[in-house]
């Protein structure tokens, strides 16, 4: 089956929808692209993967090959957002229930081992993302989950989904999703894009050349405004080589939270008081605070086997709350983390069984750290 371009916007929106309900629904996911991986298959690979994250959702990527050194950020990425890189001899996690393929034009061009072709063997459900069309091509996920159509590259459908997915109030409220266009995400985008069409030199069709300014300039106001307010950026590339730096700094804000971790036999957790709120809140933005207590979340959860919690005051000159967030590893799965909002009678916090986020009134807590230690403690005894 050669593949073709979607041909309606009506077909179109129905793939969309599903691969939607899929995140929602599915627990975890692998992500694979073609052999000697490129920049939008990178991008794409990374892109898809972030959002599976928002969702609170386990992902992998297998890369058997080399990745260029020049997107090596890439995977630093993935480091601070706790998706995990697989190579050949890897272990595949048994929890995964669904396959994503990225910017791969056929079957035989699939970079995966042997595990995960006696995988794909299977009934699992198989999502593909692709702008290669006609000639030498052919489908390889399932039908009515195949985002395969026109467009610059397979980063810029990775938007699309990600578009679509915004104006999903519902689910995002259910989710915690405040936007999915983190500054991480609108990276890897941006790298797909630029790198797979040189910066628009490589595209022909006048639709190709339409989408690629649509998005192109969409991201890059969206990179400009996730990134230090007093650049004055006034071109694309320059935005690009600033938004690559933030890695480093997700990288001194990990080594701060996570060296605060302390341990019970069932739950790791952090508690950041006020001296060390300031100092986040100084030398971290705020997306960036957010994305690693989830990345110090899902790891505590792993290291314990269990549970895990992080707690931190909101920046103190913005907001009365304190945050909390907890992660269920994802070999215990006997106990619904919905449950302790409901032994705690907590209304402003929402979830899935997997993961909750809470928020409190800074005033309502005069001992966070006594606080966190009892309801670490209840939590406990209810543990089955």
């Amino acid at each position: 089956m050669i593949k073709q371009k979607i041909h309606t916007i009506h077909e179109k929106n129905i793939i969309v929808d599903n691969i939607i309900t899929t995140l929602v629904e599915n627990k975890g996911f692998l992500i694979c692209g073609h052999t000697s991986p490129d920049e939008d298959c990178i991008s794409s690979m990374v892109a898809f993967s972030l959002l599976v994250n928002r969702f609170d959702k386990f992902s992998q990527i297998y890369i058997g090959g080399k990745v260029p050194e020049n997107l090596d950020y890439l995977l630093q990425i993935c480091r601070y957002n706790s998706i995990k890189i697989l190579h050949n001899r890897s272990k595949i996690s048994e929890s995964i229930d669904t396959i994503v393929i990225c910017d791969t034009p056929k079957p035989s061009m699939l970079d995966i081992n042997s595990k995960i072709k006696a995988l794909m063997k299977t009934d699992i459900l198989k999502i593909e993302v692709d702008h290669h069309l006609g000639g030498d091509s052919e489908y390889i996920g399932d039908e009515g989950y195949r985002l395969v159509t026109e467009a610059s590259s397979a980063a810029e459908l990775i938007g699309f989904l990600a578009m679509k997915l915004s104006k999903k109030k519902e689910i995002l409220s259910k989710f915690m999703i405040s936007d999915p266009f983190s500054r991480n995400f609108v990276l890897a985008i941006i790298t797909g894009i630029v790198g797979d069409t040189n910066m628009g030199q490589y595209l022909k069709s006048k639709s190709e050349k339409k989408y690629y300014d649509i998005f192109s300039n969409m991201f890059n106001n969206l990179l400009m405004k996730t990134t230090v307010k007093e650049k004055n950026f006034s071109r694309i590339d320059q935005v690009f080589e600033e938004l690559q730096k933030h890695t480093e700094m997700e990288e001194q804000c990990f080594k701060f939270v996570f060296q605060k971790h302390e341990m019970t036999n069932s739950i790791g957790y952090v508690v950041l008081n006020k001296k060390d709120a300031k100092k986040l809140f100084r030398d971290f933005d705020e997306e960036t605070i957010i994305t690693v207590s989830r990345s110090v979340a899902n790891e505590l959860a792993e290291k314990s086997g269990k549970l895990s919690l992080i707690a931190y005051y909101d920046d103190l000159n913005r907001s009365n709350y304190i945050q909390f967030r907890m992660r269920r590893s994802h070999s215990f799965k006997t106990f619904d983390l919905r449950e302790v909002l409901k032994i705690f009678s907590i209304e402003n916090g929402g979830g899935h069984e997997g993961a909750i986020g809470f928020r409190i009134p800074r005033d309502s807590i005069k001992d966070l750290k006594g606080y966190v230690k009892n309801l670490v403690h209840q939590v406990e005894e209810v543990l089955p």
